[in-house]
């Protein structure tokens, strides 16, 4: 078998080692963290939990991330298999790259860093590694721009910066970074709701492409949901020198999906 640590310059055996109103919950106005000891106001965790909701129109479910030609092309065909994969793209993909991305665009809304934003866009931009993985973070981080749009179209403090996102073109991380700096919610809260929705999204990609049951991939979530703290502690580590998306194993099944006779997700 083949590993996500072939997304490290190493041969390895298969696991990856180798996305008022209830409308008006979003805090329109304040792009400031609260103080570390703040207790998290109930309408920011409300909006936490609608942004990482599989509900939130943005297309995510559509992506298997490579998943899906895994199941055909790299042995991952069994619940642990499945389990070990998803885990090694958790810590060594997302947390090493998008999630870290997140955490520093994150800070750059809320400081109106317009600047930094852009530049951390364009890193996402460029280190997609495939044209379908690039399609994704584009197509998502639209969709999540649209979304913002419509919750804030009468609001000209948060339209001002939606209209910056648009004119990117803005990529998933940063597009759920705005829509966090309009929460009171602090970095590690932001990664954890992100991180999770993007387990809960793996996970039913993993239901369908394998196949697994039902019971079968609440146990793969309670694994990622596990491990995503210490993910999530170590992307908050992670600045511009050793940010990283090396995944070349990921990087070649992403392409070679794109060609797969029978697939059940968006390429």
């Amino acid at each position: 078998m083949t590993t996500i640590m072939d997304m490290k310059p190493v041969t390895t055996t298969l696991t990856i080692s180798d996305a008022a109103s209830p409308e008006r919950v979003m805090n329109d106005t304040a792009l400031i963290s609260p103080p570390a000891s703040a207790a998290l106001p109930a309408s920011s965790l409300l909006q936490l939990i609608w942004l990482a909701s599989p509900a939130l129109p943005v297309g995510g479910f559509s992506y298997s991330e490579g998943l899906e030609i895994a199941v055909e092309r790299a042995g991952v065909d069994t619940e642990a298999t499945a389990a070990a994969w998803l885990l090694d793209q958790l810590k060594l993909s997302q947390a090493r790259g998008d999630m870290a991305v997140l955490h520093e665009a994150l800070g750059a809304w809320r400081a109106q860093d317009y600047a930094r934003v852009r530049s951390l866009n364009d890193w996402v931009l460029h280190t997609r590694e495939s044209s379908e993985m690039r399609l994704q973070t584009e197509q998502m981080g639209r969709s999540l721009g649209d979304w913002l749009r419509n919750q804030h179209a009468d609001s000209t403090h948060a339209m001002r910066d939606i209209t910056l996102l648009a004119a990117l073109p803005p990529t998933y991380p940063v597009a759920f970074a705005l829509a966090a700096a309009m929460t009171q919610a602090q970095p590690e809260d932001v990664l954890l709701a992100y991180t999770f929705g993007w387990a809960e999204n793996m996970v039913q990609a993993a239901i369908k492409s394998v196949p697994l049951g039902q019971n079968a991939g609440q146990r793969i979530l309670a694994q990622l949901a596990a491990a995503i703290p210490q993910a999530v502690a170590h992307a908050l580590q992670i600045r511009d020198d050793n940010r990283q998306a090396f995944s070349p194993m990921l990087a070649i099944l992403s392409a070679q999906h794109e060609t797969q006779y029978s697939r059940l997700f968006r390429s």
